[in-house]
């Protein structure tokens, strides 16, 4: 019993050193998650966007497939990515601000869009959160510094945020975009 014992176990050792056996699968499995995001006009020209999935470079993720949840102004949606790009199931009637946000097992991933509707075209501009903070400090330094432009200077950052306001930026998206900003600095 011991020599039949010792000859299987001399078998599977030559099987295994010589390479006779047969694999299965060779190719290894790769996790592919969405960390970072374009936003670009949908082909189809029908008044929707489409999130393409990028690397660090903007760079499209083309083999990206499957179901992945994104925020859209707040609202949860579920984008089926095909070779790595999703269209959004709401079309755009109007300009406004577009916040997508997606988080996954590396963090949470947002960024603003002010997308321009003219005609039938959708033109979307990547929103830095810099400028969100650029913009109504200058406004309130240029006041301070001219005392006399102090009203004029207030009605225009009154009139910056009703703007803002209408297209889709809220007060808690804005906060979003620029906490976003800031953890990707550190």
């Amino acid at each position: 019993m011991k020599n039949i014992r010792l000859y299987v176990f001399f078998f599977f050792v030559f099987i295994t050193a010589s390479g006779v056996y047969a694999q299965t699968d060779t190719a290894t499995v790769q996790f592919v998650a969405v960390n970072n995001f374009v936003v670009k006009e949908n082909l189809l020209k029908n008044n929707k966007i489409a999130i393409i999935a990028a690397d660090e470079n903007e760079k499209p993720i083309e083999n990206l497939n499957g179901t992945f949840q994104f925020s859209i102004n707040g609202f949860q949606q579920e984008l089926k990515f095909n070779d790595g790009v999703a269209v959004a199931p709401q079309p755009i009637d109007k300009s406004t601000f577009l916040y997508l946000r997606h988080e996954n097992e590396t963090g949470t991933h947002g960024k603003l869009y002010y997308i321009y509707k003219k005609d039938d075209n959708l033109s979307p501009y990547k929103v830095n959160w810099l400028v969100l903070i650029l913009i109504p400090l200058g406004i309130i330094v240029l006041a301070t510094l001219f005392r006399k432009f102090i009203i004029i200077g207030g009605i225009i950052l009154v009139a910056f945020l009703i703007f803002n306001s209408k297209n889709g930026l809220g007060i808690p998206t804005f906060f979003d975009t620029v906490f976003d900003g800031l953890k990707g600095l550190f």
